[in-house]
């Protein structure tokens, strides 16, 4: 039996049910909570959250990963009140969303630092919470390369990862061979890393879905809802039709088990307005349906929101390597 981190304790992966797998309590820049034009009233920002998470729940949603990096809206004690309120478990992340996106003080560290800072957390717990984390987050910083710092960030994430048994969840596919180098040069098998955003509207790219694919990893059809339909939409939002199409022809190539689903969006944003009638509940509201009319069987949906999710999160036998080099945490600070 299996288990995974939540932010009430350890469960069994039996447990997790139907899992949206990169979604947001709310995110936002550093700095957000200062920002006077977007905020809200804490017990506003809590009723929205609240009735968005009870209706995953009514839909049969169970587990809700969080994907908010550190220093980017993660409240491990808010998802600890809102999991008991709602009967939803929550998954909290270590890692950054990206390098540009990393707290200054963070950006000068060495792989060895961060490395242990994500062990720390997985491990012994985020803050004084007692919450662990069930994932590492990374990501690419803006401008379509990853930088100097995204790449230490990444081979501390494999390191962690290796040494945890967590997996790895990206923000964006792009320089995607950059990203898998790092993973095969840490011991990093690719079964462990969701490449996340493969459907922005920006970046699709057929044939390097294909190849992540094909080496094991796990293709991230997940700002599934930003569509260029929607009032206000983003610069990544696409086509609504023209993302199922994306989606058809990818499992139609042989790649259901390799295809992950989820929304990225926020119960409540952060600094920004967010995409209005957005919700992770976009899910079943409006892709599933789409996803029905196109002829896909209840079958595949089972794959796609209970049997991957397990198999993804589920945390595997730690491993240490060998010329791994001991770095204390506490010592560093």
């Amino acid at each position: 039996m299996g288990k995974v981190n939540t932010v009430l304790g350890p469960i069994a992966t039996e447990e997790l049910g139907i899992t949206a797998l990169h979604e947001h309590i709310g995110f936002g820049l550093p700095g957000c909570d200062l920002d006077t034009k977007w905020w809200k009233q804490p017990n506003e920002a809590f009723e929205v959250t609240i009735e968005k998470l009870r209706r995953f729940r009514e839909h049969g949603g169970k587990t809700f990963v969080d994907c908010t990096g550190i220093g980017n809206g993660r409240d491990v004690e808010y998802f600890q009140v809102l999991s008991r309120r709602t009967g939803v478990h929550i998954i909290a992340v270590t890692g950054f969303v990206a390098g540009d996106s990393a707290l200054p003080y963070f950006r000068n560290k060495p792989v060895e630092y961060l490395t242990d800072l994500f062990i720390h957390e997985i491990t012994v717990g985020i803050d004084n919470t007692g919450a662990k984390a069930g994932a590492v987050k990374v990501g690419v910083s803006r401008g379509g390369q990853l930088s100097e710092l995204d790449k230490r960030i990444y081979r501390a994430a494999a390191r962690a990862a290796v040494r945890t048994g967590v997996p790895i969840i990206t923000h964006l596919s792009t320089d995607a061979q950059t990203a898998i180098d790092v993973f095969e040069e840490e011991g990093l098998p690719l079964n462990r890393v969701l490449m996340g955003h493969a459907d922005v509207g920006q970046d699709a790219d057929e044939e390097r879905d294909s190849m992540i694919a094909n080496l094991g990893g796990y293709v991230g059809f997940d700002t599934i809802g930003y569509d260029t339909e929607m009032e206000n939409s983003p610069y990544w939002s696409r086509p609504r039709q023209e993302r199922v199409e994306h989606f058809l022809r990818f499992i139609d190539n042989g790649h259901l088990d390799r295809a992950v689903i989820s929304a990225d969006a926020n119960c409540c944003a952060l600094g920004w307005p967010g995409l209005k009638g957005h919700s992770v509940n976009y899910l079943f509201e409006e892709f599933l349906p789409d996803l029905r009319k196109a002829g896909v069987s209840s079958d595949v949906f089972e794959q796609l929101l209970v049997r991957t999710p397990a198999d993804f999160l589920t945390m595997q036998e730690p491993r240490v390597p060998r010329a791994a080099k001991a770095f204390e945490f506490q010592e560093s600070r």
